[in-house]
Order: structure tokens, then C-alpha cells, then sequence
């Protein structure tokens, strides 16, 4: 089964007169499962492409779905609840809101996506999970009183609080020392090999592209190459 399939992805952006092509024709298959590291200089396209495939964007032209489901041809309503359902994400730049303490910023996806949990089974599920990142005794902290580490812990704490069935992370220890760097990617591994959420991170770390099933190098918005993976060409 596929979690990911882009075919023939174009990304384009207006530029004075005319436009900017970031991605050209783009095609990737993602299975259900498979930890994919996503690499290459800056100005690649990777951003772009894992955009287009959490649906936080559609492409201009070319397919981009998610368990079979294109984002193009969803409402803007049901993009939103897929997204909510299927799909955690984390982002270099941790996003958490400053006026909520870390609890509630990791309890926040499972209040606005509209699930029928009780707030009580919720506060526990999210308890557990700030005590796996290592953040139990930090829960009533706000994120200005935690280290880039312990913020960025949060967040995938908080990515994963409606067990998504994709993780797509974006330069996840980007900003990280080299410490903190690894307890993450310990940490993406461990929850990866316990659920076997797909994990899709574009990064510049060889650490954590290592750390991957497979490994897909892009250049000048397009993917170089095309690994076997399973017999399969991928």
C-alpha cells in the first residue's frame, strides 16, 4: 500500500512579470510505513514538495495524494480534516504558541480538529506522550522557557497526539546542536519503529538521512534519483 504518491508535481510562484518554476514535473512514491529522508542543496525544492504532499498546498499542475485521496480534488473543509486525521508535522522552527504552556500546546491539534475524545482521555494521551520526549517535569513550562531542544521535543510531541499515519518533518533538527540533534532523531526512530507511522523528513543532517529506509536526492526542483526499494522502483 502507498501512503504518498506525487505524479508529475509542478510548482510554480509569480515573479515580476512572469513566474518562477519550482518543481518540474515531480514523481514519488511513498509507502505505507517506509522512512524516507528527503536531501539536497537549498533552493531544491524539498520545502515545496513536502508541502505539497501534507496538502498545505496544491500543486499547479500534476497529482498529489495521501491514501489514495488527491488534495486537488478535495474541499478546502475536507483537505483540513485529512490533514488533522492523517497527517503530523514538524517544522524546523518549532511553531508552538508562546502563550500556551507545553501541555497545551501538544493538546491543541486533538481540540481543533474536531474528534470525538473526551478532554480528559486527551490530557492523558498527551501527558504520556511530553513524558516519552522527556518533558514531564517541563509540562506547565511555556516554550520561552525551553531550549531549542526541548521546544522542538514538544512539537513532535504535539504532531503526534492524533497518532497521524504520515509524519512529515522539515529540517526537524536544523536548529538543534548536535545533542539535542540526536535525541530527536532517536526519538523519530523509536516512534517509527513502534507504529510504523510513514516518516517523510527533508534534512541536511547525514545523521538523520542515515538513519532513513531510503534516500531521495533532489536538485533545481527535480529528483535525481530513483532507488530500488523492495524490487520495487521507486
Amino acid at each position: 500500500m502507498n501512503e504518498v504518491e506525487v505524479r508529475g508535481a509542478v510548482k510554480r510562484y509569480p515573479e515580476g512579470p512572469g513566474w518562477l518554476e519550482v518543481l518540474h514535473g515531480v514523481s514519488l512514491t511513498v509507502a505505507a510505513g517506509e522512512f524516507v529522508a528527503v536531501v539536497g542543496p537549498s533552493g531544491a525544492g524539498k520545502s515545496t514538495l513536502l508541502h505539497l504532499i501534507g496538502g498545505l498546498d496544491l500543486p499547479a499542475a500534476g497529482e498529489v495524494a495521501v491514501e489514495g485521496q488527491v488534495w486537488s480534488r478535495l474541499t478546502s473543509r475536507q483537505r483540513a480534516r485529512l490533514r488533522n486525521e492523517a497527517v503530523g508535522f514538524v517544522f524546523q522552527s518549532y511553531h508552538l504558541l508562546p502563550e500556551l504552556t507545553v501541555l497545551e500546546n501538544v493538546m491543541l491539534p486533538g481540540l481543533i480538529g474536531g474528534r470525538p475524545d473526551p478532554v480528559a482521555g486527551l490530557r492523558r494521551r498527551a501527558q504520556e506522550l511530553v513524558e516519552t520526549m522527556g518533558l514531564g517535569p517541563r509540562q506547565a513550562h511555556r516554550p520561552s522557557e525551553l531550549s531549542g531542544g526541548e521546544q522542538q521535543r514538544a512539537a513532535i510531541a504535539r504532531a503526534l497526539i492524533n497518532q497521524p499515519r504520515l509524519l512529515l518533518c522539515d529540517e526537524p533538527t536544523g536548529n538543534l546542536d548536535t545533542v539535542s540533534g540526536q535525541q530527536v532523531l532517536a526519538l523519530l526512530q523509536g516512534w517509527h519503529r513502534e507504529w510504523r507511522t510513514t516518516v517523510l523528513i527533508v534534512t541536511h543532517e547525514a545523521a538523520l538521512a542515515g538513519a532513513a529506509d531510503r534516500v531521495v536526492t533532489m536538485r533545481d526542483g527535480q529528483i535525481l534519483n530513483a532507488s530500488v526499494v523492495g524490487g520495487r522502483l521507486a
